[in-house]
């Protein structure tokens, strides 16, 4: 990744955000294939909040507090406690510590250390906990959002994992993990829904699905790696391809994106612009709701 003032601390983001995305992965299809919705619980402001989200956040908040362990590491992320502390959330709590173990056990494939044995449920409640930090112009911070598009996620589609660091007030590093974005451009036409995709093997070089971007302010440049898949050995020095602006400059060829959902946009009115400027292009959604949350967490300039 190179050799940067923050290069341990943007190599770190990069393997914890795939843990992330591959305990997602296992979380959706789960949720997908499950007629029950024990492990969907709805928040104060009708948001819904998935194992997904809790154990993302505990998951993360572990890795980071043990890969910086000189350090005191600040996090600013969405989930509290309370609800998992509640008397009727024995089973989302239970499913929330299994699939923290779960995936800490994976720790050494990407690279990081795994605990010596399971952690206990009091251990990751507290590491949720600890991700109460309220950020601010001074210091150090990572902000996480575990699951960005949680209704996405729970109908089996397009969401993100978003973890970035802020150093006295700026975004210095950015690191997304899109999970089910595909990653070949003949599949963008299958983007409705994660079950519409052909599923294929692991070992199939047709089908590549997911990836983990990320950005360093300063550098100018974007990088992307795929997802690991099932145990394949992955090569972290050369998986990274660069990634950047298209130079296409003809509308008509230039591809349109938009949020997918209706809440976020006006639809008629981008369909308008788009055929105002005569793009011609199939329309594919933003992971993001806004411009500024995508530059919140994915910094290119200083």
């Amino acid at each position: 990744m190179g050799e940067n003032n923050y290069a341990k601390e943007l190599d770190v983001a990069v393997r914890v955000v795939h843990m992330a995305c591959s305990l997602c992965r296992r979380v959706q299809e789960g949720l997908v294939s499950s007629t029950s919705n024990d492990h969907v619980k709805s928040k104060d402001d009708d948001s819904l909040v998935t194992v997904a989200d809790w154990s993302v956040q505990a998951t993360v908040s572990l890795m980071l507090s043990e890969s910086f362990s000189n350090q005191k590491v600040s996090i600013v992320a969405e989930e509290d406690v309370q609800t998992l502390s509640n008397s009727d959330s024995v089973g989302l709590l239970t499913a929330v510590v299994n699939t923290v173990n779960e995936c800490l056990a994976e720790a050494p494939k990407y690279g990081l250390q795994s605990p010596k044995e399971a952690l206990g449920t009091s251990q990751i409640l507290e590491a949720i906990s600890r991700c109460n930090s309220t950020g601010g112009r001074n210091g150090r911070h990572w902000v996480l959002d575990p699951v960005d598009g949680t209704l996405g996620f729970v109908r089996g589609d397009q969401y993100a994992v978003a973890l970035a660091l802020i150093e006295e007030g700026k975004v210095v590093i950015g690191v997304l993990g899109c999970p089910n974005y595909p990653r070949k451009k003949e599949w963008l036409n299958h983007h409705q829904s994660y079950q519409s995709i052909p599923k294929m093997s692991d070992t199939s070089d047709t089908w590549e699905k997911g990836c983990v971007l990320y950005a360093q302010r300063g550098s100018g440049e974007a990088w992307m790696q795929p997802l690991i898949h099932g145990n394949k050995k992955h090569n972290w020095s050369n998986s990274a391809q660069r990634v950047q602006v298209s130079a296409i400059d003809d509308p008509a060829l230039a591809t349109f994106c938009e949020p997918v959902e209706k809440a976020n946009t006006n639809h008629s009115f981008t369909a308008g612009v788009a055929h105002s400027m005569g793009l011609k292009c199939v329309v594919f959604p933003l992971l993001f709701p806004t411009c500024l949350e995508f530059k919140l967490f994915f910094p290119l300039h200083g």
